[in-house]
């Protein structure tokens, strides 16, 4: 379907993106009447689907062949942990190399430890870890080049809906992706799980082949170096440009820590259900209470607010968030829990006010690195901070512990208020 607004191009400046963004609200409708936008959620669907199916299946595979608790569990977490090195080391990739090339070959790589695991099942389990880690490395540079890409695809209030539509299909897909998982296991071996996990991924590498026109890299053609040494370096220079600018510094930071910290929370959830006197199987609801949170969130604020509402609404959002998590020190009943978790991840929606305010901070040349950047952190963030919860939990308690996480997060958006109320000035370096 043709476009009938403006499409903005890789060199569009910061400043002229302000001018043409539209100050009405959008819908959801006008993201998905986009052509190229559906290209790119068919990809980022198949891969979280893909990436579920394949931790699924490993899990199952390595529980089998080694009845180890702590296989298993390392096994789940290959493919988080190496994103992390990915992030610090490759993600200037997104801005050298064009983006539907990137994008193709981050599918391609997602499904190659599900087709080799499913056609030889009875691999050794080192080399199965070792397949998902590998893969799980180039993740944050396939998120960063769709990221980088979407301004490119989607303009102005649609851009910041479009972002909306990912969170949802992140947090979304993670609940239906093993719900489908499990369903699909009880009737097949965990083998075809996998190879279709593997399949699906390559006809989705196809699709955005075909589906996505050809544009050319945004770091400048000299800079172009297919050497690892080169990419690394690269990268590093990259990150600490970006994290010299003030600005895109406290928008990271807005991102990141409010998250980190309920995180933190999250991952108590079911020894908070134990401290309750409850079994483990009633963490279920728990669980699920602050995804739920966020899809709603996102669904309200992302289609009820106009542009210039979701930017107000961010700093109140984002310092309300940890407020629910604080009543969990009084133990309330499970039902009560349940709408404090909620609650919380509905605060989650606070990014949305500030999506166009990260995009327009990032110079053009390192865009894709400024939000694979971003996913870094949130990744390393993420893994870190569950440990130090525990660790606080050991000390004072799981509800206490939680209620500490709840305050941290309080704190933390009061101290980044400037940047999550808009009031930071850009610097020179990325003028």
């Amino acid at each position: 379907m043709p476009r009938t607004m403006f499409f903005m191009t890789a060199t569009t400046p910061a400043a002229a993106r302000q001018r043409e963004a539209q100050p009405g609200r959008t819908t959801y409708r006008a993201v998905f009447a986009v052509r190229e936008f559906r290209v790119l959620f068919a990809g980022m669907l198949m891969y979280v689907l893909g990436f579920e199916f394949e931790i699924l299946g490993l899990s199952v595979l390595v529980f089998a062949q080694s009845r180890s608790a702590f296989l298993t569990a390392l096994a789940f977490s290959m493919g988080f942990a190496p994103q992390a090195i990915g992030g610090a080391l490759f993600t200037a990739l997104a801005d050298r190399l064009p983006p539907r090339l990137v994008i193709g070959a981050g599918l391609l790589a997602r499904a190659v430890p599900g087709l080799v695991i499913g056609l030889w099942p009875g691999l050794p389990v080192p080399a199965m870890l070792a397949l998902v880690a590998v893969a799980a490395t180039q993740a944050p540079v396939f998120t960063a080049a769709i990221s980088g890409l979407l301004p490119d695809v989607l303009d102005g209030d649609r851009y910041v809906l479009g972002r909306s539509v990912f969170n949802l299909t992140g947090a979304g897909t993670q609940i239906l992706g093993l719900g489908i998982g499990g369903a699909v296991l009880a009737a097949v071996p965990v083998r075809w799980l996998l190879l279709a996990a593997g399949g699906a991924l390559v006809i989705a590498a196809g699709v955005t082949r075909l589906g996505l026109r050809p544009r050319s890299a945004r770091a400048p053609r000299g800079q172009a170096s297919g050497r690892v040494r080169g990419i690394v370096r690269a990268t590093m220079a990259g990150n600490a440009e970006l994290l010299r600018d003030r600005t895109v510094r406290g928008l990271l930071l807005a991102q990141w820590l409010p998250g980190w910290f309920v995180t933190g929370a999250e991952s108590l959830i079911v020894p908070y259900t134990g401290s309750l006197g409850r079994p483990a199987s009633a963490a279920g609801p728990l669980l699920a209470a602050m995804p739920a949170g966020m899809l709603i969130g996102d669904l309200l604020v992302g289609r009820f607010c106009a542009p210039a509402t979701r930017a107000r609404l961010a700093f109140p959002l984002a310092a309300v968030m940890g407020v629910p998590l604080l009543a969990l020190v009084f133990r309330p009943p499970l039902p009560l829990a349940c709408l404090a978790l909620l609650a919380c991840g509905a605060g989650f929606a606070y990014q949305l006010g500030i999506q166009q305010a990260f995009l327009d901070s990032l110079p053009e040349r390192r865009r894709g690195q400024g939000f694979g950047l971003n996913t870094t952190g949130t990744m390393g963030g993420q893994g870190l901070t569950p440990a130090v919860a525990g660790a606080l939990a050991g000390s004072v308690g799981t509800a206490a512990a939680m209620a500490v996480a709840g305050a941290a997060t309080v704190l933390a958006a009061l101290a980044l208020r400037g940047p999550l109320a808009g009031r930071i000035k850009r610097s020179a370096a990325t003028l």
